[in-house]
């Protein structure tokens, strides 16, 4: 279904235009469960879905409507669904213009079991921090430009590997289709696709969710945003576009964590050329 506006605004709470963050890396490296655990130690997971100021899409969502043919090759597990033509990247892209321009989206519901995009889509409200992930976020740079800050998961490979099969096999899929679908697709498309894209991260994260320096780091940096202690993104400013981004949020409490100056700088937008 064509992604639409649901209503205008809530006059109940004012809509800021969120500060972008995405998340890439190989399958099974951690990127949602990294995206998790800075959502739970922002406190954002027991909040209601309405009134959340951090929320995670994934680029999963956004995979193509199959013809018959492409969905009986899936069940056998011969389509590549890592190859950047597998996602529906204007759909993608509208969907994050909107959410960027700070208005509510209805982003698609997709089935992994049987490989097909669902009637139900799924409602999201305006937000202060959207943590988009997927294998190939920064590919296209259209969709790349967007991001404020890009965050790289690097996993091991084996680990990445063992992962994956344990998932596939708990969607009802057969050990010998998920190492023939890894080696024939995932693999190769890792490196050509994804791979290659680990240059335009800001911060790389290795070990993804055990690597909790590197989080409580991204954390404080996001509760800066929060608190609207950062006005100026680096990124912004190097395209020209000299926006300020402005923030309505109370002055930070004694509890807020902030980055001392000498390391915030490690986390902004970085001015390195890419």
């Amino acid at each position: 279904p064509a992604m639409a506006s649901a209503g205008g605004p809530d006059p109940e709470r004012p809509h800021p235009k969120p500060f972008l963050i995405g998340v890439s890396g190989g399958t099974a490296s951690g990127k949602s469960t990294v995206c998790e655990k800075i959502m739970e130690l922002l406190g954002q997971n027991e909040v209601e879905q309405r009134q959340r100021k951090v929320l995670i899409l994934s680029q999963d969502s956004f995979y193509k409507v199959l013809t018959a043919e492409q969905q009986a090759k899936a069940l056998k597990g011969q389509y590549n669904f890592d190859h950047p033509d597998a996602f529906d990247n204007d759909l993608m892209h509208s969907t994050l213009k909107n959410i960027v321009e700070g208005k509510t989206v209805e982003v698609p519901t997709y089935d992994f079991v049987t490989h097909s995009r669902l009637a139900e889509t799924t409602v999201v409200y305006p937000a202060d921090v959207v943590l988009f992930e997927g294998i190939l976020v920064f590919y296209s740079q259209d969709i790349r430009d967007m991001f404020h800050l890009r965050l790289f998961v690097d996993t091991d490979s084996d680990v990445r590997l063992s992962r994956r099969v344990l998932r596939d096999m708990k969607r009802g899929r057969d050990l010998e289709q998920i190492l023939t679908q890894y080696t024939t697709f995932v693999k190769p498309a890792f490196e050509e696709f994804c791979l290659p894209t680990k240059k335009y991260a800001d911060v790389i994260i290795p070990r993804g969710v055990d690597n909790m320096v590197a989080i409580n780091l991204i954390v404080q940096h996001i509760q800066d945003i929060l608190n609207g202690d950062i006005c100026k993104w680096q990124r912004g400013a190097m395209n020209g576009h000299g926006r300020t981004y402005k923030r309505p949020f109370p002055e930070p409490t004694e509890s807020s964590s902030v980055l001392a100056a000498g390391k915030r700088s490690h986390l902004e937008s970085s001015s390195r050329p890419h």
